[in-house]
Parts: structure tokens; C-alpha cells; sequence
């Protein structure tokens, strides 16, 4: 395949330049920009958190360094060393408040208990926004048991929270099946008239803007830029409606209702991820485990927990809610664990989809016990990174966390300066 002329590229530029932002689709005989100066494989994120976080004294190693030594927690992912680092002492600068930082997790938006508070935009859509319609979806948003109008790890420009999709078979249909043609004639027309919907309302609003002062001007020129945005991500929505979807040699998931089977449910979104991945449907998918929202739960074929998620994560020590939460969290390793032998046994070209696959697994609590936010439990996998480490920052004055979602977009190949709350790209990485 020919990478794409520089004269091609340019064009791009001055069209953009000229305030027109409509991206050409992806083609076979093209590549997007990101990806023209090498031939190697693509770069992929997938974002895991759980609300409430793990157990911290069973999640953190002791020592520092490579030469450290595996925490109980981490101890099952042994096997994989070498391809995961994990840190302490970073968290999100002035975002506090206990369980109301859930929804800053990718966004390290501060104060989220303010009155008046709205988020921003989240790494993913970050990423997607400037990665351009690379593929068929520029991001996919998953979650487990959750409150799809109250939480999401994904959040647009303008603070607007994206529901997450906790159905297998609705994401498995919405990657997998065929329209038949009268279909996708019908969803071409819907997303042409929204296309011409936006055009009248951009005229209009346009002839407003004559007669505004320089503050309303101001807004209005972020209306026309979220508009523009939109207008892109239509014409390349409807492009990609006349391409064939992947197919794939498997059946549609089982859908999974049970609110208590929260580790079945994980583990299948999680295979979900993994497919879409693997079939490139998307370079950039999120998952957020919503324990809060998790009532009692099967532990075991012949064990339910003595209360919900939340409730046992305020265990004040007491033996029996810890033991509980101790089995929880090895199930959720063994889960990542599990991930990673997928991930490393597929295979893209020379190299394992692991090795250009960045897992992030942390959450916004430290410890849900106590309400804190500081010194958040976070491990790194895959992605080309030098992993087998175990990067220790301050536990007193934290790293912002954002500084690894820096290191993470430029390992994605977005050249950027800072993400959110950032000050200087992660060192050790």
C-alpha cells in the first residue's frame, strides 16, 4: 500500500486551514496521517477502572525499582512481568470528594463536589478527536452494572457524559451485523439530513452572530467549532455505513442481566474489548466497572457476598468484609491476567497485539474505605512501553496522573504538550 502524497497531506492542511474540517475517510489506499510515516502496526488504548477501587496494602509493592517484589495482588500476573509497570503516588490534582471523582477518572476535571461543576473532555475522545475517523468507531464506551445516566469514563469536549454500553449482544450486533441494503440506504439518509440540518442551522445562527458583542461572539465561535466537529464525524459516519463490516468466525455473546454476576460480566466485556480490538472496529475502547451500583454479588457458584459492593468497601477492617474484598480483587488480576495471554497469543504481523495495545487498570479511589482519591492504584500494560517496574512516586505530594496520560497519547502518536492537569510528560516510561 503507498503511503499518502505530500501533496494529499497538504491539501488536508489547507482545507482545514480554510475552516473546513471534513476529514477524508479511511481507504485502503490511503493512510491517515497519523499513521503515513510508518509502517508499523497501529497503536491501541483500552481505559479499565472500578469504581471502588482494590484493597491498597494488597496492591502496591514495597520496594521501587525492577527488582521489586510482586505484591499479593500482583503476583498473579507474574507470568507477565516483563509487560506491565506499576505505579503509586499519582493521582488528579484538586479532585477530591470520595465517590463524586468517578466520572474525572480520564477527564482530571477538579472539584467535582463544586456547585457549578462540569467535566471536560476524557482521554479517549481526546485521543479520538485528533486520530481522526481511522476506523469504523473512534471509540468504543463499555460498562459493567452501570449507571449508564450518572457515570461513564467518557466525556466530550463540552463536558457532556457519553452512555456506556453494557449490552455484548447490542455491541456485538452494532460491530458484527449487516444492515441489509434498504438499512443502510435508510441510516445513509438520516445522517445526510442531519448533515443538512446542521448546514441551515449554521447559516442562521451565522446571521445572529452579526449583531452579538465580542463575549457572545466568543461562544458563538465554540458553537461553530462543536458544530464543524460534528459535521466530520457525520460525513465519516457515512462513509463507513457503505463499507463492510468485519466478519468474524463466532457467535453472538449470551447477554448477561444479572446485576450480581459482576465477574462474569467483566470478564465478557472485557472479551468484547478484546474483539474490537483484534477486528481494529476501534483503536480506543473504555470500560468502567460500576461497583458502586453493584448490589450483592456471587463471589463464588455457591457464595454471594454478605452485602453490595459499596457497603463491603467500607469495611473499617472488620475480617469478613476484607476477605471478601480480597477474593473480589485476585478475580478482577485474574481477569487482567487472562487478558494479557489473549492479547499476547494474537498476533499482528511480527508483533503481539499486546505489544501495541496500551491496558490501563486503576480506579479514582486510593481507598474507598476512607473516602481518599490520593495515591491511586494504577498498572500499565503492553504498548510497546519499557515495562517490569514498579515507579514510585511521592505518596505525600502525589504525580499527577495525567502526566501518564501524556506519555500514553504520544505513544499513541499525538504530539501534545499536556492533557488536562499535566505538568511534564511521566518519566521512567
Amino acid at each position: 500500500m503507498m503511503p499518502p502524497s505530500k501533496s494529499a497531506l497538504s491539501r488536508r492542511s489547507f482545507l482545514r486551514g480554510m475552516g473546513v474540517t471534513l476529514a477524508l475517510p479511511w481507504l485502503e489506499s490511503l493512510q491517515h496521517a497519523s499513521a503515513a510515516e510508518s509502517n508499523q502496526p497501529p497503536q491501541r488504548m483500552l481505559l479499565i477502572s472500578n469504581n471502588l477501587g482494590v484493597l491498597p496494602k494488597l496492591f502496591f509493592p514495597k520496594e521501587a525499582g525492577a527488582n521489586y517484589k510482586l505484591s499479593p495482588y500482583l503476583s498473579a500476573l507474574a507470568d507477565f512481568r516483563r509487560d506491565f509497570t506499576v505505579f503509586s503516588g499519582l493521582s488528579h490534582p484538586g479532585v477530591v470528594g470520595g465517590h463524586s471523582t468517578e466520572n474525572c477518572f480520564l477527564t482530571g476535571a477538579r472539584g467535582p463536589t463544586r456547585s457549578g461543576f462540569r467535566n471536560q473532555i476524557s482521554l479517549d475522545q481526546y485521543a479520538a478527536e485528533r486520530l481522526g475517523p481511522i476506523s469504523r468507531f473512534p471509540t468504543l464506551n463499555l460498562g459493567v452494572n452501570i449507571d449508564k445516566a450518572n457515570r461513564s469514563l467518557s466525556w466530550t469536549r463540552d463536558g457532556v457524559l457519553l452512555p456506556a454500553e453494557d449490552s455484548a449482544p447490542a455491541l456485538f450486533q452494532k460491530m458484527f451485523l449487516q444492515g441489509d441494503p434498504a438499512a443502510i440506504a435508510r441510516q445513509r439518509h438520516r445522517l445526510e439530513e442531519r448533515g443538512s440540518i446542521l448546514d441551515t442551522l449554521l447559516e442562521e445562527t451565522r446571521q445572529v452572530g452579526q449583531r452579538l458583542g465580542r463575549s457572545d461572539q466568543a461562544r458563538l465561535d465554540q458553537y461553530f467549532t462543536s458544530v464543524r466537529e460534528l459535521e466530520e464525524r457525520l460525513h465519516a459516519a457515512s462513509e463507513w455505513e457503505s463499507r463492510p463490516k468485519p466478519t468474524i468466525n463466532q457467535a453472538p455473546p449470551a447477554d448477561i442481566q444479572d446485576r450480581k454476576l459482576v465477574i462474569p460480566k467483566f470478564r465478557l466485556m472485557l472479551d468484547m474489548a478484546k474483539l474490537a480490538l483484534e477486528t481494529d472496529s476501534t483503536r480506543i475502547v473504555t470500560l468502567m466497572v460500576d461497583a458502586f451500583a453493584t448490589p450483592v454479588f456471587r463471589l463464588h457458584d455457591n457464595q454471594d457476598t454478605t452485602d453490595g459492593y459499596h457497603n463491603l468497601s467500607h469495611h473499617g477492617q472488620a475480617e469478613e468484609k476484607v476477605q471478601q474484598l480480597e477474593d473480589v480483587d485476585r478475580q478482577q488480576m485474574q481477569l487482567l491476567r487472562d487478558l494479557f495471554q489473549q492479547l499476547a497469543q494474537s498476533r499482528e504481523g511480527e508483533q503481539r497485539l499486546l505489544d501495541r495495545t496500551m491496558i490501563l487498570y486503576g480506579s479514582n479511589m486510593g481507598d474507598a474505605n476512607t473516602h481518599d482519591n490520593t495515591n491511586l492504584p494504577i498498572l500499565l500494560a503492553g504498548g510497546g512501553f519499557r515495562h517490569g517496574q514498579h515507579l514510585a512516586f511521592r505518596r505525600d505530594q502525589n504525580t499527577p496522573l495525567c502526566n501518564l496520560y501524556v506519555a500514553m497519547l504520544h505513544q499513541m502518536g499525538l504530539e501534545t504538550d499536556q492533557f488536562a492537569t499535566s505538568t511534564t510528560v511521566l518519566s521512567g516510561l
